[in-house]
């Protein structure tokens, strides 16, 4: 019987370590979707005795090299003015400093002008061309964010009429003409429909990292929503919507629909929850749930990781978006490792 026992002990613990959000160990890597050089990037920082700031900011400047996705990184999602601009942000879950670029043009490694806020500056964000001044001075360089495929993408939706945009209440018709836009007189309320964002458009990564004391770090990088209005930010550099750290409690991140997500602050409100007492799991699945209750069918998805090492992740479930995927590496796991849950 105690051989029988122990067995079942092992397989227990082997399921665990394959399912999401079953298995806590220290220290931890957690990243939205399946961005595995990020995550193995992030680990090994860590392993060669980086901080978790560290782990963090080159983690997601694994990405931003990368281009993962063409969501994150130069070369991908041109405004409507044919332009790649990139928004990021880090949280150090100890001090609850933060540093943070929003609409940063013509440099690449947006998460290390995001660091340098936290270095050299007193202040949380910074943005537009006073962010790229500052990167400047910071020694970070200035270079083409364009790509031939960002402008082949910017030329077919010119071709399109500019369709889909991010416009409303404008005229001429924003639903079937491009601009220059002017506002209606009289505003109409519309119906709120299902997000252009999904999953081949998923914005972000984010990324969680704790150490082994129990540190807690958290980022982000995107270059946003495709041929959004010039000026928009999203969800991503901003704390406590695009991710949230807390060496107390945990720390969270969020990807998605940064217009509709950044309203209800769901990677702070995960970290609140956590720090009740909630598993990550649950914790993600009741940001996603109150979401829900306003905008039904947007798209977006939370991951969570609380300081024991235990972790999960939740999304919401529309036509086309059933699963969400994201990475995980602890000790308990021999490589990075895709996971897999169920949207809500």
């Amino acid at each position: 019987r105690a051989v029988v026992a122990q067995l079942l002990l092992v397989v227990l613990q082997l399921a665990g370590s394959y399912g999401a959000g079953t298995t806590a160990a220290l220290p931890v890597v957690i990243n939205t979707w399946a961005f595995r050089k990020a995550t193995e990037t992030a680990w090994r920082v860590l392993q060669l005795g980086g901080s978790e700031l560290d782990a963090v900011e080159k983690g997601c400047g694994q990405c931003e090299i990368d281009q993962c996705d063409g969501s994150v990184g130069y070369g991908g999602s041109p405004d409507e003015s044919g332009e790649t601009t990139l928004d990021a942000m880090i949280m150090d879950g100890n001090t609850m400093e933060v540093g943070a670029v929003a609409d940063l043009r013509r440099v690449k490694n947006a998460i290390g002008v995001a660091r340098k806020v936290i270095e050299h500056t007193k202040h949380t964000l910074l943005v537009g061309e006073s962010a790229s001044l500052f990167a400047v001075r910071m020694g970070f360089p200035y270079e083409d964010l364009t790509t031939p495929k960002s402008l082949s993408m910017y030329s077919k939706w010119l071709n399109q009429s500019c369709q889909p945009n991010y416009w409303k209440n404008v005229v001429p018709d924003s639903s079937k003409s491009c601009g220059p836009y002017k506002r209606l007189e009289k505003v109409i309320c519309e119906k709120w429909t299902i997000s252009q964002r999904n999953v081949h458009n998923h914005d972000t990564i984010g990324m969680v990292v704790i150490g082994g004391n129990g540190t807690v770090a958290s980022g982000t990088s995107t270059n946003g929503g495709v041929h959004k209005i010039p000026g928009r930010v999203g969800d991503s550099p901003i704390a406590g919507a695009g991710s949230y750290a807390d060496s107390t409690a945990g720390g969270a991140a969020a990807t998605g629909d940064g217009d509709i997500m950044m309203r209800f602050l769901p990677s702070y409100q995960a970290v609140e929850y956590m720090r009740m007492g909630m598993d990550p799991t649950v914790a993600c699945q009741k940001v996603i749930s109150r979401i829900q209750k306003y905008v039904p069918e947007f798209f977006g998805a939370v991951i969570c990781a609380n300081t024991t090492g235990s972790y999960g992740a939740a999304c919401n479930k529309i036509p086309g978006f059933t699963q969400f995927h994201f990475m995980v590496y602890n000790p308990l796991l021999s490589q990075a490792a895709e996971q897999v849950v169920d949207c809500i």
